[in-house]
């Protein structure tokens, strides 16, 4: 049955004081953003908001009348100003002069920039001529899932009048167009009290005189259609009633640790894919229905939902009673083959001569009883945005359901949504993605001055990171920081002491749930000492080897499974140290264990090369600034050996250097992106010095 969360009705956020003052165009993104901040009424880019405001226009000093409409691509939760597209009213209604009916609606989005008023560069959507041709000031059009829960199901009709008597229409299924528009405009003109319009399979256009007037409106409407929902299906088994039961929320992770990195190499064959697991109690409620296998067979319905979610889901066969994960990875290449022919055939069977190629055929959203969803995309925040919009459509199907049926969008009419020739042009105008989009890294010691340098290096050409460390206030400090920076879809934290096998293994399969798989390892993690070897005790000569040595063969041989299983390759980077190949006084224990390091790297190379795992080094020298180990004792140690205080320390490095240059935790980040990115693929084995100069550190 529907939880009770969802039977709680929207918040009206309306509120007076904030608005004073504002203008007509401010009060339109106000409304947007107190609409778009609850998903209950549309989803992350869904829906659009307009007004039509008096403005002076540049050319003539006249009055004339504007719209303003959220642009393409816009979210009207998180939009500013800047996010409308603005359109001269008088021109928009002339093009009802130049249209030549429903075969060539899709030319009339051409004509739309010569309606730009004072040259604004923000493209119209598609949508606009749904907003111009309402007659009245302010128009909202929504997803909530308790309308679409109406407007999905086979009696769609019936049931809107039942909720909403005359206050609120239908209209049949259309694809969203200048015909709608025109359709639209119609229905108002000879349903003038009208407050709104529910749109079959789509949403709801809601309207009123005042922004004010238009929001309340909005609210009210979902809110009636929530209430009438939970009336009706209080009592009602959701989706046929429950056919498995939930895992534990470790097992059900433990579960999807193994499960996503098998899949993402599945997927990732054009472009590398980053993941998503959700198993919030919506989607298990769904996942482990007697009704989940015929309803998801079904697909979508919203266009919005089958923009982001594909033709249908794929449903893993996992059965959480025999916990078959074994069988399940055995069987996957069968099941993601069957689904690719499935959608090949789908493409086939609804193409059109002018159709672009056949794009990605693999699933995007995976399902899983008793475990959860999974879902893949080309970046974190889309894989999150698409998990998002298939729980939104789970709504829709358990309200449909429950008191009607519930109907996907015919199969031709999703084909034709997601090959549209507009859609593809808008795909063709996406930048060119960034050097490491798609990719997950995970860096130790990553609450470090290399390791966060490292970490913000590869955030800013679009990966994903999790930090790893020891230091659980470093970590958080670092983590804050580069969260602020890129946002919190691609930076995870986790603690790790890396001489502990089960906490390395366990920050590995994190690392699966949080992103999908690894890409890029870069092993950082560190400590230094200093002290002639007579004083050197055994606890110290270990410490180094475990942390240094050991640590680095504990994390590189966990991030060896998974990247065999994803069989995508990847770049292993171990942070060194020129000592590894340069004695230095009084430093025997660490000296020693960084040679080992560099050694173990030469090996991993000759072992990772048949699977395209790279494995190379980079060799710091005298990092002072932002590193944590010269915040201790190893500063004195090193001061006193050198016959300096701390401030003299890093000008006799930089002067017994061949440069005389300070090297910086952002140098050593560049050598750890080089060995990350494409321009080193076809290096293995390397050993890269930052060190600004140092003859007994040349590698021969």
């Amino acid at each position: 049955m529907l939880k009770t969360v969802e039977n709680q009705l929207l918040e009206n956020r309306w509120d007076d004081g904030a608005t004073e003052g504002k203008s007509e165009s401010e009060l339109l993104l106000y409304r947007s953003n107190i609409l778009g901040a609850d998903k209950r009424v549309t989803n992350f880019g869904g829906g659009n908001t307009s007004a039509k405001v008096m403005e002076t226009d540049p050319l003539t000093g006249g009055e004339v009348e504007v719209l303003w409409v959220k642009g393409s691509g816009g979210d009207i939760g998180s939009m500013k100003l800047g996010g409308f597209a603005t359109l001269y009213m008088d021109k928009l209604n002339a093009l009802k002069e130049l249209y030549r009916g429903v075969e060539f609606e899709d030319e009339m989005v051409g004509y739309l920039p010569h309606c730009t008023f004072n040259l604004n560069p923000r493209a119209a959507s598609i949508d606009t001529p749904l907003h111009a041709y309402v007659p009245r000031k302010h128009v909202d059009h929504v997803h909530a899932d308790a309308i679409i829960a109406i407007a999905a199901s086979k009696s769609s009709r019936e049931r809107t009048q039942e909720v909403f008597g005359e206050r609120i229409g239908w209209l049949p299924w259309k694809r969203p167009g200048y015909e709608l528009g025109l359709w639209l405009e119609n229905f108002c003109r000879e349903n003038p009290d009208a407050d709104g319009v529910v749109l079959e399979s789509h949403g709801l256009f809601t309207w009123g005189d005042t922004a004010k007037e238009c929001y309340d409106c909005t609210i009210d409407v979902i809110n009636v259609a929530t209430e009438w929902l939970a009336a009706r299906t209080a009592d009602v088994p959701a989706f046929g009633g429950a056919k498995h039961e939930s895992l534990s929320p470790a097992d059900r992770r433990a579960i999807a640790a193994r499960l996503m990195p098998a899949i993402r190499g599945f997927v990732s064959g054009n472009q590398h894919m980053v993941g998503q697991f959700n198993d919030s109690d919506t989607v298990l409620e769904f996942v482990n229905s007697k009704d989940m296998e015929p309803l998801a067979a079904l697909g979508t319905s919203c266009p919005d939902h089958f923009l982001r979610t594909k033709i249908r889901p794929l449903v893993v066969g996992f059965d959480p009673a025999q916990i078959n994960i074994d069988e399940v990875l055995e069987g996957l290449p069968a099941q993601v083959a069957a689904y690719r022919e499935e959608y090949a055939n789908y493409y086939e069977r609804c193409k059109h001569d002018n159709s672009p190629a056949l794009r990605d055929p693999n699933a995007v959203v995976y399902l899983i009883p008793g475990v959860g969803m999974i879902t893949f995309a080309k970046d974190k925040a889309t894989a999150r945005i698409s998990g998002e919009f298939y729980v939104n459509a789970i709504n829709v199907m358990r309200g449909a359901s429950a008191v009607s049926e519930y109907c996907g969008l015919p199969e031709q009419e999703a084909f034709d949504i997601e090959y549209w020739l507009l859609e593809e042009a808008k795909l063709q105008r996406m930048p060119k993605p960034k050097s490491l989009a798609g990719r997950v890294a995970l860096v130790t010691g990553g609450a470090g001055g290399i390791g966060s340098a490292t970490a913000e290096r590869y955030l800013a050409e679009g990966a994903c990171v999790m930090l790893a460390d020891i230091n659980a206030d470093n970590l958080s400090a670092a983590k804050a920081l580069l969260t602020q920076k890129f946002g919190k879809d691609v930076v995870r934290s986790i603690l790790m002491d890396v001489t502990d096998e089960a906490g390395v293994a366990h920050a590995l399969a994190e690392t699966a749930v949080e992103f999908g798989g690894i890409d890029i390892l870069v092993s950082n993690a560190g400590i230094a000492s200093s002290a002639p070897v007579e004083d050197t005790t055994l606890e110290l000569w270990n410490r180094n080897m475990d942390i240094l040595s050991t640590g680095y063969f504990l994390v590189s041989r966990e991030a060896f499974k998974v990247m065999r299983v994803q069989d995508m390759g990847g770049s292993i980077v171990f942070v060194a140290s020129k000592n590894g190949l340069a004695a230095s006084l009084n430093a025997s224990a660490y000296c020693t264990a960084k040679a080992s390091e560099i050694h173990l790297a030469r090996c991993l190379a000759l072992e990772g090369a048949e699977a395209g795992i790279r494995v190379n080094v980079v060799n710091p020298d005298a990092v002072l600034r932002g590193s944590k180990i010269w915040e201790g004792e190893w500063l004195e140690q090193r001061a006193s050996t050198y016959g300096t205080d701390k401030e003299g320390l890093e000008e006799m490095y930089r002067n017994r250097s061949m440069l005389k240059r300070s090297v910086l935790p952002e140098d050593i980040a560049e050598a750890c992106y080089f060995f990350a990115a494409e321009t080193s693929s076809k290096s293995t084995g390397n050993i890269l010095n930052v060190d600004a100069g140092n003859v007994q550190a040349f590698t021969r």
